[in-house]
Formats: structure tokens, sequence, C-alpha cells
């Protein structure tokens, strides 16, 4: 293979590990990667966001228990679910508690750390983790299949002549990084992926010692090291990641011991780079182990087992972290959030598990959010089929537009999820409301769409403010349709086209402060 196709190919994979710190391996070559566009977005926003993913398909019914529904629950999951007096209690909260493991996000959401969004998923639910877990990562619909991530579309978006002339004296950090060997799919750009990965915590820490692990006696070993010296000479971002790594320290006392928590390992350099001033605005981190068919708990005591113990992991982490962060005096700037690429069934099976299901909560945490659940109990009835899911309440691109609006601050996020989706009182100071409805609350249309003359905007509120405005294709405000106070039912307004040229708009129902986006074509 000629070095260069070896070069680009090794770049794209970002397989490679020219260097390390504490197990995690820096990868160089990826400093094109559109994740780092993200990145890019902190010279802007000055906001960092930690995504957490949980592979395998997390046991929402297991994680946050809906205690109001618990009769039901014991009929359909005797194998797997948590005695009722274990349940964790939630400050303020009647009728949903968390797992007895995680005693430390019990006490991060009593003192307004947690935003729990519920029954987030996606319409039309594929099963698959692979394939699921792409959607999540791309944004897509179900039926559809797309090559770039919903964190490269927006990072396109916010920097179009990425990667030319980066990294610079405004951007000279990575801009953002994944801790991992493989760069995901949700970092990729229509041609580059964005992020620079970095593989195990080990590799990290030798980074500091400019430890280089040998490379082996093959004609692929041979390229290898060329690729390294040439990585090396360049050095795009080594040096400001090694800066980062060595002069960045953890404040906190209440991460364990390493290798004990494999979350709370990867969370403590993402702290550490913080904390070494990188600028880098998106970070990501992964713990395996959620595929629970089998011994999800242990056969006499439900409170312990393989769930058990990663959901521990993920709040000891979590809480680590934070306390970290707020050492720094920067927990203004930082954010987490949990995902997985889908829950598991309602009832248990026979091996002491749980089946692939749909939808599952999602933890939001961090100074910034809203503390609270958003959205309601899954309602369990009393009779269904063995592989019954969860119904869907919230679509995970809600989440993704209230991050991209509402915590990065670059508008709806429309263009970027190729969709409007609501968004969710996530985040301080830009949502209205603590309790936001659910799934399609608004029932906001218009007929006929695509518009020719006039089209009926129908929608239904509760008594509030609204106003509804008419978006072009960039987002821009062009036109006041309608405000005002409106009783609670359900409405109807005529859009009037006025001379509009035809193209793309949208329009932007507010109520009380909570958007909700439509596309309108214009004919």
């Amino acid at each position: 293979m000629k070095r260069r196709k070896f070069l680009r190919t090794a770049g794209l994979a970002t397989a490679i590990t020219p260097f390390a710190y504490k197990g995690i391996s820096i990868n160089p070559v990826t400093n094109t990667s559109i994740l780092a566009k993200l990145g890019a977005l902190g010279s802007f926003t000055d906001k960092i966001m930690v995504f957490i993913e949980l592979n395998g398909g997390n046991d929402g019914l297991n994680t946050l228990i809906p205690t109001d529904q618990y009769s039901n629950l014991s009929i359909h999951r005797p194998q797997v679910l948590i005695p009722e007096n274990q349940v964790l209690s939630l400050s303020g909260i009647s009728g949903t508690g968390l797992h007895p493991a995680m005693t430390e996000l019990k006490q991060l959401f009593d003192n307004g750390m947690v935003s729990v969004v519920q029954n987030v998923g996606y319409p039309d639910q594929n099963y698959s983790h692979f394939r699921s877990a792409d959607i999540w990562a791309s944004a897509a619909d179900s039926d559809e299949s797309l090559d770039t991530g919903w964190l490269g579309r927006m990072l396109e978006i916010e920097h179009p002549g990425y990667p030319t002339g980066y990294p610079n004296p405004d951007t000279p950090d990575p801009l953002a990084i994944n801790l991992g060997s493989v760069s995901p799919l949700s970092f990729m750009g229509s041609g580059f992926p964005m992020g620079i990965s970095i593989g195990n915590p080990e590799d990290v820490y030798n980074l500091i010692n400019d430890f280089v692990e040998p490379a082996p006696n093959t004609p692929y070993g041979d390229e290898l090291t060329y690729i390294r010296k040439v990585m090396q000479y360049t050095k795009v971002y080594f040096d400001v990641i090694k800066d980062a790594a060595s002069i960045g320290q953890n404040l906190s006392s209440l991460y364990p011991a390493e290798g004990v928590n494999r979350l709370a390992d990867q969370l403590s350099i993402v702290a550490r780079l913080i904390n070494g001033g990188l600028s880098t605005s998106v970070y990501q981190v992964s713990i395996n182990g959620f595929d629970t068919h089998s011994a999800q708990v242990e056969m006499g005591d439900h409170t312990q087992g393989a769930h058990a113990n990663l959901l521990g992991m993920i709040s000891e982490a979590i809480f680590a972290f934070m306390d970290d962060i707020n050492l720094m005096g920067k927990s203004d700037k930082v954010c987490g959030m949990t995902f997985s690429e889908f829950g598991r069934t309602i009832g248990s099976n026979l091996s002491f598990g749980t089946d692939h299901g749909a939808a599952a909560p999602l933890f939001v945490f961090g100074k910034g959010v809203n503390p609270g659940i958003i959205g309601n109990n899954p309602i369990i009835p009393q009779n269904l089929n063995i592989s019954a899911d969860v119904d869907m309440q919230h679509d995970f691109r809600s989440v993704y537009a209230s991050v991209i609006q509402d915590w990065f601050g670059l508008g709806t996020g429309t263009e970027v999820l190729n969709d409007s989706f609501p968004i969710l009182p996530i985040f301080k100071g830009v949502s209205g409301t603590k309790e936001s409805p659910g799934r399609n609350a608004f029932e906001v249309g218009n007929f006929p769409n695509p518009v020719h003359t006039t089209s009926t905007i129908q929608f239904t509120i509760p008594a509030a403010q609204i106003t509804l405005t008419l978006l072009d294709a960039q987002g821009r405000a062009i036109r006041t349709i309608a405000e005002g106070n409106y009783p609670a039912g359900a409405h109807k307004v005529t859009f009037e086209r006025n001379g509009l040229p035809a193209g793309n708009y949208y329009y932007l129902l507010k109520v009380n402060g909570l958007g909700v986006t439509r596309k309108l074509l214009i004919l």
C-alpha cells in the first residue's frame, strides 16, 4: 500500500496511536475531524458538553423506576425488578426513584444538578445495536441512512471552510475529543471525521513522558512508524494536548483508584484536559456492557449484579467529575449527558435479564440544567406481551435540538437535524418552563403544505402567551404571523403568502417561551 493512501485511510479510521496519555491514545491524524469543528464553537459559546454513551441499550425501567406503576411492573418483570423499599427517592418528586446503586446521582439530583428527560427514543424503533446506534449518531429517521453525524453537520454550518486554515490563533486547540480509538459517526462531516480520538486511559499518561508503543516488526509496522514520525513532525495538535495533560490536574479526591471504574478514568482525563486550558467544546466517552439479556441482576438480590455495577460506575464517575469541575470554578460552563441506542423491554425474561426495547430516560447534568424530570412516567399496563416496549414520549432529536439552541446558542437546529423538533426545557435561562408537554402535545401543523397563496396553521395549547413567527431558510425571523394571549384549546391562524418568493421556510410557535418549529414550503 502506498504511504499516502495508508495515511489517508488510517486518518479516517482513527485507529493508530502515535502517542498516549493515561491509557488513552491520541491520534493527531484526525485533527481535521468535524467534531473538531464543534470544539471551535468554544470560541463562540465558551460552553463544554460531555456525551456519555451507554453501549448496549440501558434498562431504563430499572434505572429511573416508576414506583407509581410498581404493581404492574411486578407482574411483568419479576426476575429483575428492584424491591420498592430499595428505590432511592428523589427530592420533590413522588412516584419516581433511582436504582439503589446511584446514590451519588441522587445527591446531584437533590442538589438541583440533574435534568431527566423521560422516555427518549425515535419512531419505528430498530432493534439492531449497530443500526440504532447509527440512527442516534446521525439523527436520521429509522428508514434512512446518513453518512454524516449530527455534530458534524452542525460544525460544517458554523465553519464551512474547515479544515482549511485550522488551527489558527482564534482556534488553536482540538475542537472536539472522543475517548475511543475509532471516530464515531456523530463526528462525521461531509469529508472527514472531525474529532481527535483517544484510545485508552494509560496512553494519555504515557504522552506526558513521550512514550510511544513500539510498532510491530512487519510491513504494517514500518508504515505505522513512518506515520508516527510525520505526525510528530507536524505536531498539529500534539503539543497543545500534551501541555494540557501535563499542566491540568484533577482537583477532586472523589475519583476511585485508576482501573477500578473505567468511566471515571475517562472523565478524569476530560476534567484534566479542561483544567489544562483546552478550549475543546465537546467530549465523548463511553461505557460498555448494557446488553443485559441475561444475568442483569443476581438471582437472590436484584439490587446487585451486572446492571447495578454499571449504574454504580456511572453515578460515581459523574459525581467525581462534577466535583472536579466545581473545584475548577467551571461549573457554569460544563454539562454532560448520557445516551444509549435503545432501552429494554417492559417484561423480564427467564434468564434474569431484559431484551432489546425502545424508549428510556436520558440524564443531563450540570449547574446549567433546569433540575427535575421532563415528561411523565411510562404507563405500564396490566396485560402486555413479553416483547412490549416503553412508548416514546420525546424524540431524541428534541434533546439534540435543545443542546444546539439552548446550550451552544446556535439556533433551533432545524438545518442540522433536517427537520424541526420541540425544544425541551433542559437548560436554565433559555426555556420558559420546568415541565415540558408530552410528545406532539401542541399538535402543530398546517394545511395545505406546500403553500401557493394561503395556509391554515393549527395548534392545540394550554392557556398561554404565544408568538407565531415566520423564519427564512437560515432561521431568521421575517414576519410575525400571530401573537397574544390565547385560551386553552385548539386554534387556527391563517398564513398569507403576500408575495413571498418560492422556497423553504419555517414557522416557530412559542408557547410560554417553549418553541416548536415546523417546515413550510412555498411554491
